[in-house]
């Protein structure tokens, strides 16, 4: 990754309705919009939930096999290889599977803040950990960040989104993100899950950008038509890619945080508009200057700014100088 880039994560949660199909069709839509990651939610649906849960039969009819997992994982590897693949675990039963997969980082719910096994399991891989947060207490992530770090130094994100679908823009309150990241000083990321059918998918995901966010995640589907799951914050392939361009703009409009030398453009802006000091009329070799006789003017070049005024007032002047002409430094005996 460059210095400025944000980490751009397309999230397929449970878009690919069950079918391997679908899910290609969401990586290859991720892959070719430039997305630095897909995240995949790889669960055994019997350690994540009790068969009482009014979800738990269409989950089951969702879940795909370990074989169709690997068979997707390689699919990403071979076909978009400089893209990353991180997991979002619901369940510490996975984990050995997932790693076995070889994927570069983890998702953890926020339902897991407060649960040691599955904290212990995936700090102790050392990989990147993306922390989510939503309706979690601060002391439930204080918790869950000292847990990790009893095991491992592992990358710690916290990943900042209001878990409703779609997100209404009321309901956001990214000035609260800030606060977390002040507040737990580690790196914030932005999970939006703004109405993808409304602008408000991409600009307040730029709102995000300008206030700080290391990462970016954003739902991705294979066909938001089909209202099929996860799709009411889920772009298509192609508004995918378009968020991808957005975000990267973004990053060039942000720049660095430290002065660096003026550009060409902006050296002659400089000489364009910033004022020097002239000579208010024609000036006789040998004139001790006066403050009637310099004004402040653009000029066809730059001389001294009108702040050096008090140093060259009393000097005197080697050679004639006509009116509205620069006063340089040789000039002054």
């Amino acid at each position: 990754m460059k210095n400025n880039e944000i980490y751009i994560i397309a999230e397929m949660a449970c878009s690919h309705d069950g079918e391997s199909a679908l899910a290609r069709k969401i990586i290859d839509g991720a892959g070719q919009a430039g997305a630095n990651a897909i995240q995949l939610q790889i669960w055994s649906l019997v350690h994540m939930m009790t068969p009482y849960r009014h979800e738990y039969e269409m989950l089951k009819k969702i879940e795909l096999s370990r074989d169709e997992w690997k068979e997707l994982v390689n699919y990403s590897r071979n076909h978009y290889p400089g893209m990353d693949i991180f997991s979002f675990i619901y369940e510490h039963n996975s984990i050995d599977f997932t790693e076995s997969l070889g994927i570069d980082g983890y998702k953890l719910s926020s339902s897991d803040l407060s649960n040691p096994y599955m904290l212990d399991r995936v700090a102790a891989t050392g990989k990147k950990i993306n922390l989510s947060i939503g309706a979690s207490t601060l002391a439930e992530i204080q918790t869950a960040i000292e847990q990790i770090r009893k095991v491992s130094q592992s990358n710690i994100t916290l990943m900042y989104g209001y878990q409703n679908f779609p997100t209404s823009t009321k309901n956001i309150h990214l000035n609260y993100m800030v606060k977390l990241k002040e507040l737990f000083e580690l790196p914030i990321g932005y999970q939006d899950h703004s109405d993808a059918e409304t602008e408000a998918a991409f600009w307040i995901p730029a709102l995000s950008v300008g206030i700080g966010v290391s990462i970016l995640e954003k739902h991705i589907t294979h066909d938001r038509s089909f209202k099929g799951l996860d799709h009411e914050s889920a772009l298509n392939p192609g508004e995918f890619e378009r968020f991808v361009s957005m975000v990267r703009e973004l990053e060039f409009a942000k720049g660095i945080s430290i002065p660096k030398p003026f550009s060409s453009d902006e050296s002659k802006y400089r000489k364009f508009q910033k004022k020097s000091i002239v000579a208010a009329h024609n000036l006789k070799a040998g004139t001790q200057l006066q403050e009637t006789d310099i004004n402040f003017l653009r000029a066809d070049e730059l001389g001294f700014a009108p702040d050096k005024a008090d140093k060259i007032i009393g000097k005197t002047i080697k050679r004639d100088i006509s009116a509205y002409r620069i006063i340089r430094e040789d000039d002054l005996s």
